[in-house]
């Protein structure tokens, strides 16, 4: 009898190996695929100036709208069946605009929340978990339009310019009558004045020098003739 069962292990071995390899594969498949719920909490604006329907004009979508979410009544949300992944979550209402928040789950269901970041991917600003949404400001639809200024007009290129050169015409000739300002202006130019020669001079003794030279020269060559 003893034979006849050590003869039927290396039979039976295969057949519990395979099984343990299988319930190992099923249970890893089931982590996989196994689905969590992104939990949190939209604050109002203001409780004294918000309508008191806000949570009926509130939405929770991630991702675009794969999966929206609703608001209850104290503020609170509740988004199920969210498989393990990177999910930005963002919260429409149609006057108050709130900050998107990206939330990742890995495969053991730990949660993380950080801020969306589009220019600097690689700084991560943590945020509470569950989520605590509060709205930056009001909604803006329309672009103020730009009012008419009389410092506008005065300080545009082309009054400058008209406006300028009178003022320096004015204000020049009072300066100049002034003694003390002519003294300076005085000053001011016996310091960079150079006593530089005229331009005809220089042109004069350029000319003489070269019919020298030449002189010179024609009186060397009659020598040599000589």
């Amino acid at each position: 009898m003893l034979g006849k069962e050590l003869l039927l292990v290396p039979l039976l071995l295969p057949i519990f190996i395979n099984s343990i390899i299988a319930t190992n594969e099923s249970n890893e498949e089931i982590e996989i695929h196994r689905l969590y719920t992104i939990e949190g909490k939209v604050y109002p604006p203001d409780v004294l100036f918000s309508r008191p329907n806000w949570q009926a004009n509130t939405r929770i979508i991630v991702n675009g709208g794969e999966y929206i979410g609703f608001v209850k009544e104290d503020g609170s949300f509740v988004i199920h069946n969210i498989p393990s992944g990177s999910y930005i979550l963002e919260v429409l209402n149609s006057e108050y605009t709130y900050e998107p928040v990206r939330v990742e789950i890995n495969t053991k269901g730990k949660f993380r929340a950080r801020k969306v970041n589009h220019v600097q991917t690689s700084l991560v600003i943590q945020l509470p978990y569950p989520l605590k949404l509060k709205p930056i400001g009001r909604t803006k639809y329309f672009q103020i339009r730009e009012q008419w200024r009389i410092t506008d007009f005065l300080f545009s290129p082309m009054v400058l310019m008209m406006v300028l050169p009178l003022v320096f015409l004015m204000v020049l000739p009072k300066m100049l009558n002034d003694p003390e300002t002519r003294k300076e202006l005085e000053q001011v130019q016996s310091l960079t004045k150079f006593e530089m020669p005229e331009m005809t001079d220089l042109v004069s003794n350029f000319l003489a020098g070269q019919g020298q030279h030449q002189t010179k020269k024609t009186s060397k060559s009659s020598k040599k003739r000589q």
